[in-house]
């Protein structure tokens, strides 16, 4: 995993985003953040169980129907199983010592 600090390619409205294997993020400070830290862990663990390429289709995928479900890009993002998964786990820093294989798919549920 590698850092790198910069305003330019992390979203507007985010502090983080992950492509494998480096995390952008907005605040020097977060290299030290831990609850961050392990919210994108969760994702470079994601993305090397669907061998990164398929990660990023069926992120984008999800989106748009958890759009067309939601019809809120805030809470469309925050429905996909990948963030629900990083979200609900981030504070657990033993996580992913305890994780099983595809655990994402527990958090598909399209309704919440």
């Amino acid at each position: 995993m590698f850092f790198v600090v910069t305003k330019y390619l992390t979203p507007r409205g985010f502090r983080g985003l992950t492509i494998f294997p480096f995390v952008f993020m907005k605040y020097a400070s977060d290299k030290v953040n831990p609850v961050f830290i392990n919210h994108e862990k969760v994702h470079l663990k994601q993305q090397l169980e669907l061998l990164i390429l398929p990660f990023f289709i069926w992120y984008g995928l999800e989106y748009l129907i958890r759009l067309l479900q939601y019809r809120n890009a805030y809470l469309a993002y925050k429905n996909i199983s990948f963030e629900r998964e990083a979200y609900a786990n981030e504070s657990n820093l033993d996580y992913l010592n305890e994780r099983r294989l595809f655990s994402f798919l527990y958090y598909i549920r399209l309704n919440k």
